[in-house]
């Protein structure tokens, strides 16, 4: 497996991420919110925003495996709470179905607190719907808590926020 940068000029690598960031809303939200939350649109120029954005320090890390390609991908960027303090925000986080539980989760998480650390952040967060039992056990496993809970999503849902200070 390789984890590294996703190819800003590859349409295919853009289109495929956009796609798999939507199947993440889905998958957690529900196809009858999808739209809702989010249009195709507005996800794929919001990855672009990662990945060509001048006003914002972010990474987009994607996995691939040899004759498989991009099997999964994290969305990275530096954000400051409301008291001014900067973080790492893991923005998503996406692993093909067939490719989970092959560690390729916690290899993006833990390349992702290694660029954050690169940039001088030693917080790091994520938010997610406290229904994604899958994805708040993988932040668990690697030392994070639940810090904070609300608002709630489009479904009703709280959204729980994950947080870890090294």
């Amino acid at each position: 497996m390789l984890i590294r940068e996703i190819d800003a000029n590859a349409t295919d690598e853009i289109d495929l991420v956009a796609a798999r960031m939507r199947a993440t809303v889905v998958e957690v939200e529900g196809e009858e919110n999808a739209d809702r939350l989010h249009s195709r649109e507005w996800i794929r120029e919001r990855l672009l925003w990662h990945v060509t954005g001048t006003d914002v320090v972010a990474k987009v890390l994607v996995a691939s495996i040899s004759g498989h390609g991009i099997v999964g991908h994290t969305i990275l960027r530096r954000e400051t709470d409301a008291a001014g303090q900067a973080f790492g925000l893991f923005s998503t986080s996406y692993v093909a179905p067939e490719h989970r539980r092959q560690g390729i989760a916690n290899a993006l998480l833990e390349a992702g607190e290694a660029w954050f650390a690169t940039i001088d952040l030693n917080a790091f967060a994520t938010w997610t719907s406290s229904t994604n039992s899958k994805l708040i056990r993988l932040y668990e496993r690697h030392g994070y808590r639940i810090t904070e809970r609300g608002p709630n999503d489009v479904t009703g849902t709280p959204m729980v926020r994950l947080s870890k200070t090294i």
